[in-house]
């Protein structure tokens, strides 16, 4: 369980850090002080003065569903991220990012999938994937990275 969980934050982390984001905290062993209990936890610092809200709904979507389509990739089991219920905050929050770019909320539902399809070749690929690999490795030697960790692995694959 642990090494799918290392997969999927480093899916959110990798997905963040490639769009922009700085990632000031990836774990495998969240703090559960504010909130329900998680298997992992990925804190994003976003410049938001920089960027319009459709263009941050836009990265949100991709950063909540990198986390489940890396996971997916890892155990190589082609799930639907809605029908997952460890996803289900993953899965919540693509969709509520994506209420600003499409209202109607069958068109968004279709929209999210192929966002993941789009990840899912997008992260399986030679250049990223060692990257992800990485990350989440050092999450189940190290169980938390920060943020200049994150930026010392990616250094060396980007």
């Amino acid at each position: 369980m642990s090494e799918l969980t290392a997969y999927h934050e480093a899916g959110h982390a990798l997905m963040a850090h490639l769009l922009g984001g700085q990632v000031q905290l990836v774990t495998i062993e969240p703090d559960d002080d504010d909130g329900p209990r998680r298997s992992g936890d990925a804190q994003i610092l976003w410049r938001r003065s920089r960027m319009s809200d459709r263009e941050f709904a836009v990265k949100s979507v991709q950063v909540h569903l990198a986390g489940p389509v890396a996971e997916m990739i890892y155990s190589g089991e082609p799930y639907h991220p809605a029908f997952i219920a460890e996803w289900s905050a993953d899965w919540a929050g693509a969709l509520a990012a994506a209420e600003l770019l499409i209202p109607d909320e069958r068109k968004r539902v279709a929209h999210i999938e192929q966002v993941s399809i789009a990840l899912h070749r997008q992260l399986q690929g030679d250049d990223l994937w060692p990257a992800l690999a990485a990350i989440a490795d050092h999450l189940l030697a190290h169980e938390t990275l920060d943020a200049e960790q994150v930026e010392e692995i990616l250094e060396q694959y980007l």
